[in-house]
This record gives C-alpha cells, sequence and structure tokens, in this order.
C-alpha cells in the first residue's frame, strides 16, 4: 500500500510538474509572438526611415552640387573685387608718394596736411 501511495504521489508530483511547464511554455509563446509583432513593426519603422535618409542625403548632395556651381560662378566676381582692391591700393600709394614729392604730408586722423620741401623731381601716375 506504501508503494501505490509513493507511486500515486509521484504520479501527481509529475502531473503537476508537467502542468507547470505547460503554463510557463505557454507564457513563453505568448511573449515570443509580442516580441515577433515588435520586431515586424521596428523593420517597417527602420524601412520607412532608411528610404526617409536616403531621400535626405540625395537631396543633401544635390544642395551641395548647386552650391559648389554657384561658388564657381561667384569665383570670378571674387576675383575681380580682389583686383579692384589692388588697383586701389596701387593707386593709393602712387598718390601718397607723388603727394610726398610734391612737399606735402598727408594727413594723419587728428592734424591737417603739411607742406614739406618740395623736391625737383617730376612724377608719374600710372595704373594698371
Amino acid at each position: 500500500m506504501s508503494f501505490q501511495l509513493s507511486v500515486t504521489l509521484i504520479a501527481v508530483a509529475f502531473a503537476a510538474l508537467v502542468v507547470y511547464a505547460i503554463l510557463t511554455l505557454r507564457k513563453t509563446m505568448s511573449s515570443l509572438d509580442e516580441t515577433n509583432k515588435t520586431l515586424a513593426e521596428v523593420r517597417g519603422s527602420v524601412n520607412e526611415l532608411t528610404g526617409e535618409a536616403k531621400k535626405l542625403i540625395r537631396n543633401a548632395n544635390q544642395v551641395t552640387a548647386d552650391v559648389k556651381g554657384k561658388m564657381k560662378a561667384v569665383d570670378p566676381i571674387i576675383e575681380s573685387a580682389h583686383d579692384v582692391g589692388e588697383v586701389i591700393q596701387n593707386v593709393t600709394h602712387s598718390v601718397k608718394r607723388a603727394a610726398l614729392n610734391l612737399g606735402y604730408s598727408l594727413p594723419t586722423a587728428d592734424s591737417a596736411p603739411t607742406p614739406v620741401e618740395p623736391s625737383k623731381h617730376s612724377v608719374n601716375v600710372r595704373v594698371k
């Protein structure tokens, strides 16, 4: 009798263990199902973001190419402005030399022009 009772208790314990294992496996399956759904949503979102990122990169490349083209178009204007600045600097330098050779000092911010001893040299001012 005690043998039969032991076997019965073992069978009940095993049945309880099987029931618990089944419940655990069902919870695990539902968790895996939710995980699969979440992964599918994430994949969809990533695919959408990838498409948008590609469009953004294409637009950035177009803007960059456009800016480079416009910079190339503006370069001659900037070079011309630089050349004009050099010409003005040369003219200013020539005028200063001519004024000094004629006997005038150029005024500073707080003084008036003062005559200096004139030189006997002629002055030719050339503008390039």
